[in-house]
């Protein structure tokens, strides 16, 4: 009896030591990523600073990794990011934003106020202020703040998550979102589903637009020109969190989403031509002009005995 014991210990103890060795020793020994360029190697200011951030706890609301399906947080980090980082501060909850690419998005002033009192910069913010720290203080904060993700050198905080860029590279082959064919495609798409809120030029007057309090975007704005084709496909697909635009992956196919990227991409100007801001009736498309583009589609149902949606596809 007691050598059964003694067994049974052993495969606990074995089970054990395997665990410790898969979970710790075992990554420790083989995995060996190399420094990338936003690895950074920090200089005693900023080093001191980093000392603050642990110190004053801002990893508990703040993260320092984006992942792969993350929205609106900038490129995904690598495992090289982190080479000369010791010990880690990755946060666990994003009570607040990640803080990944934070590094030259704003000012030093900006930085300053912002700690002095959150919602003097960033209204209905829940972070606490920090006036309490000294002027040195807040400037080593700053100076450690402005090297994260700074050496990424990103080129606009306006794309993709890396999930949606992947897919849209994966999709794109089936629609040439570049050709006047598609585009016209789109514009058809665009009228049928967009152009109630967005206008049918795209201008965000719409008759719905009048209803609503967060206006549709004005796609004529010189904004949108920074727009990647993959980031056309993101909005379209999971649309504007906050807004009452849709998620369109849920009704539309790829090939039509693709069509639909293809006549948006139409739609920046270069200059600001018309007013932001709907203010009045007389600024919204006329309803029965909007009306008119359904007449084919009608049409076709009544010819078909379809409904408008299946007439269309």
């Amino acid at each position: 009896m007691r050598i059964n014991y003694f067994v049974a210990g052993g495969f606990v103890v074995l089970i054990f030591l395997v665990i410790i060795f898969v979970t710790t020793v075992l990554p420790a020994s083989t995995f060996k990523p190399t420094a990338t360029p936003a690895a950074h190697k920090y200089t005693p200011m900023e080093l001191a600073g980093r000392n603050i951030y642990r110190r004053e706890g801002c990893f508990y609301c703040h993260t320092q990794f984006v992942r792969y399906q993350d929205r609106e947080s900038g490129e995904m980090v690598l495992a090289g990011d982190y080479m000369y980082e010791t010990p880690h501060v990755l946060g666990t909850e994003r009570t607040g934003p990640d803080l990944s690419n934070i590094g030259g998005k704003y000012a030093d002033g900006w930085h300053r106020a912002h700690h002095d009192n959150p919602r003097k910069v960033k209204p209905g913010s829940i972070m606490p202020s920090y006036s309490y720290l000294t002027e040195k203080e807040k400037e080593q904060l700053i100076a450690y703040l402005q090297t994260l993700g700074a050496g990424r050198k990103m080129t606009s905080w306006v794309v993709p998550p890396q999930e949606l860029q992947d897919e849209y590279e994966h999709v794109k082959a089936f629609v040439n979102v570049n050709s006047s064919a598609a585009a016209n495609s789109g514009k058809g798409i665009f009228m049928q589903n967009c152009a109630q809120c967005h206008g049918m030029t795209g201008e965000g007057n719409g008759p719905v637009s009048a209803t609503m309090i967060k206006k549709p975007a004005n796609f004529t704005r010189p904004f949108y020109t920074q727009y990647s084709d993959a980031m056309w496909y993101y909005r379209v697909k999971e649309g504007v969190p906050g807004t009452r635009m849709p998620r369109w992956g849920k009704t539309l196919g790829r090939e039509q989403m693709l069509y639909l990227v293809a006549f948006l991409k139409t739609l920046p100007k270069d200059t600001q031509t018309v007013q932001e801001e709907i203010t009045s009736l007389k600024q919204l498309d006329n309803p029965v002009d909007l009306d008119d583009n359904y007449k084919y589609v009608d049409q076709a149902a009544e010819r078909y005995g379809a409904s408008r949606n299946e007439a269309f596809k």
